[in-house]
């Protein structure tokens, strides 16, 4: 597995990450002896970076991906976020952060967050308050590196002021393209992106339901691309895309992850999987080479990303 580097500070992760979302929430049914297995499967095939948040279960993500990694923990970067709340309201006050980042440290088993991420802005909180907190954990040994998440192009400006933002982490995939207008100012500001549901939340798996056969508090409920009026669409641009993979042996998962990979070389998608052999296949996606022909063919049979229409 080769690296890249995220931001100016000196952040470099394996070119494709773990996101561990799954293990504890939003996918119907977890297994934490399945989930263990598949993140250090990912570890021994080369994966560095492991992505979680306080979202993730309110503490039984980190534990779980902390309980995973203890054995290697001086061979791997950790992400951890904040700023939601059990309601999905949003929470960045001073006194909030400090309060889930010490839990944070001790759900992971850690001395040290590598990657700490606000998860999703404040209104409420200005983000140089938010960032100030952030910095103190820094200069307290903590934190080495900060990042923000879901950001638009005025909070990275102002949050990069206070205190240098090495990542910012955003939905990238061949169906999703809403964070290319911000790919400009991460230019500019030398910050790198990491891509988490890289495979369109397994729409481009190759293994895509219905959501009548979706758990009823699985987030793909709320997703529009298993809309009625967009799903056979958007399966028919998978079966394009497939046929694509399938010309280079590859699968549409890899092709998808590809992509991701080939659009700039500070970018680290973070594909997540509770499956050992989904694992490897996320994985051996890195030796896969796309054209420029590849590029134009995929533009082509998704010009806009994933269809989208409202009934």
């Amino acid at each position: 597995m080769k690296n890249r580097t995220l931001g100016r500070e000196g952040l470099i992760v394996s070119e494709i990450g773990y996101g561990a979302m799954g293990t504890a929430i939003g996918y119907g049914p977890s297994d934490d002896t399945e989930s263990i297995a598949a993140i250090r499967q990912a570890h021994d095939l080369g994966v560095t970076h492991f992505d979680t948040a306080e979202l993730y279960g309110w503490g039984v993500g980190e534990r779980l991906l902390g309980n995973a990694l203890a054995p290697i923990r001086d061979q791997v970067t950790i992400a951890t976020k904040f700023g939601f709340t059990p309601t999905l309201g949003r929470d960045s006050r001073p006194e909030h952060i400090r309060e889930v980042v010490d839990n944070s440290l001790r759900n992971l088993g850690v001395g040290t967050i590598d990657l700490l991420y606000q998860h999703i802005p404040d209104p409420n909180v200005p983000i140089e308050d938010v960032v100030g907190v952030m910095r103190e954990y820094v200069q307290a040994g903590k934190v080495k590196y900060l990042g923000l998440s879901n950001a638009d192009a005025d909070t990275i400006r102002r949050a990069h002021a206070v205190h240098p933002i090495s990542a910012l982490q955003n939905e990238y995939s061949i169906f999703a393209r809403g964070v290319e207008p911000l790919l400009p100012v991460l230019d500019e500001l030398g910050i790198g992106l990491v891509a988490y549901s890289p495979i369109a939340r397994g729409f481009l798996s190759g293994a895509v339901q219905h959501r009548d056969s979706l758990a009823a508090d699985d987030w793909r409920q709320r997703v529009a691309w298993w809309n009625p009026e967009n799903f056979d669409a958007n399966v028919a641009i998978v079966g394009e895309l497939t046929k694509l993979a399938e010309s280079k042996g590859a699968t549409v998962a890899q092709l998808a992850l590809a992509w991701v990979l080939a659009q700039r070389t500070d970018i680290v998608p973070i594909p997540g999987s509770r499956s050992s052999a989904r694992v490897a296949e996320n994985i051996a996606a890195a030796d896969l080479v796309l054209t420029a022909e590849d590029l134009a063919r995929i533009a082509e049979i998704a010009p806009d990303g994933g269809i989208i229409q409202h009934a």
